[in-house]
């Protein structure tokens, strides 16, 4: 007799505890987004997170790195109010979009989803008032986390805008995709807070700007990771029809691995170089999630190899060339960083890395949904040709 699986005994999948997780942290953090900037117009106000925060860690580290943001947010604290309760509302909407997703409440789904486009969009703009007010060296820990926030707005506008593209032309698990990575580049809020809690146990001593730097190394990997899992927890479908040949075979991975390698190797020695112990944090908090989501990306393209599962084994080698190019495309930012920001090479580099992550993933996806847009198509020709007419014989 078989022995039943861990799933079977305990009757809840692993991509069931993610989602319930996820769920939770949405919820959780709503309030806590919600009145993150009520001491700025009101000193006094309750702020959950930054008393939360000080309980979980010590007032100074918390007083010392807020104390900062009084005059930056100053300028613009209207507009950010508006972004920071909007933002707990998104946290909110989210779930409920997922929800009614799997349910097939196509009603419902549709509604809110009406509701959660126009919220992301003026919740970004407030976002944007913000950035376009706030000089780079004025940003929370310095420019590398100004441009961060800017590309974290950017890939969330453009998420929900080809997401909306993609449910008008009727393609549901496209427009699946760009919403979990519209809502991953959201849950960058949360996963940040959390990380301004936990990785002082791991770096004592140090303040939350350095933390800060520290973690926005690693978020866009994580996020981006997170929305792909999720989307191929959704998507189980084993072949694509119309697909044909992988667009990414052997030598493509190949390639992209050593080229993507040789950049790896440049942005580790630049910030290595550069001295200095929080450098050296940051070559940790880079390359260790980087190798942990490059592993998964494997393990899953050969798992998907021995189940057949073609179209499985596609988008994670998608993913998996995207990820490799993204140190590539890292390092092709630090000159233009450089020149634009008038920021030194090290700081350049931080910013360029962290961004390199999330925004392949991005592109990633946008090669995703073309290739099922281009198997579609493929399809529909087939169908609407039909077979081939079999000639007929000439009388004798």
């Amino acid at each position: 007799m078989n022995r039943p699986t861990s799933r079977a005994r305990t009757g809840v999948s692993w991509g069931r505890l993610a989602a319930i997780v996820v769920i939770a942290v949405g919820i959780g953090y709503a309030p806590i987004a919600m009145t993150e900037l009520w001491p700025y117009a009101h000193p006094g106000a309750p702020a959950i997170g930054e008393s939360f925060l000080a309980h979980l860690t010590s007032p100074r580290y918390v007083a010392d790195a807020l104390a900062t943001r009084i005059k930056p947010y100053d300028h613009s604290l209207a507009a950010l109010i508006v972004h920071s309760v909007l933002g707990g509302l998104l946290m909110l909407l989210g779930p409920l979009q997922l929800l009614t997703a799997v349910r097939r409440r196509a009603r419902l789904h549709r509604t809110l989803g009406v509701v959660f486009a126009v919220t992301v969009y003026v919740c970004m703009a407030g976002a944007a008032i913000y950035l376009l007010r706030t000089a780079p060296r004025d940003a929370f820990s310095g420019p590398a986390f100004w441009i961060v926030l800017a590309t974290i707005l950017v890939g969330t506008v453009f998420s929900v805008t080809f997401g909306i593209v993609a449910a008008v032309q009727r393609m549901p698990e496209i427009h699946q995709r760009w919403m979990l990575l519209c809502y991953a580049f959201l849950m960058t809020a949360p996963l940040l807070r959390f990380e301004w809690g936990a990785l002082p146990v791991l770096f004592p001593g140090i303040p939350m700007t350095q933390i800060n730097q520290i973690a926005v190394m690693h978020l866009g990997s994580l996020v981006a990771v997170g929305a792909l899992v999720a989307s191929r927890r959704l998507d189980r479908r084993e072949e694509l029809a119309g697909m044909g040949r992988s667009w990414v075979p052997w030598w493509v991975l190949a390639a992209a691995a050593l080229v993507g390698a040789a950049a790896l190797g440049w942005l580790t020695s630049s910030l290595l170089a550069a001295g200095g112990a929080q450098n050296h944090r940051l070559v940790l908090g880079y390359l260790v999630p980087f190798g942990a989501t490059a592993a998964l990306m494997t393990w899953r393209i050969l798992v998907a190899r021995r189940n057949g599962r073609s179209w499985a084994g596609e988008e994670w080698r998608i993913h998996l060339v995207a990820l490799c190019l993204a140190p590539v495309f890292s390092a092709a930012c630090v000159v233009p960083f450089q020149r634009a920001l008038g920021v030194d090479q090290t700081t350049a580099v931080a910013a360029g890395a962290a961004i390199g992550c999330g925004v392949l993933a991005f592109w990633a996806t946008a090669v995703v949904g073309l290739r099922a847009l281009v198997a579609r198509e493929i399809t529909r020709a087939r169908d609407v040709s039909g077979p081939s007419p079999t000639p007929a014989r000439t009388a004798a």
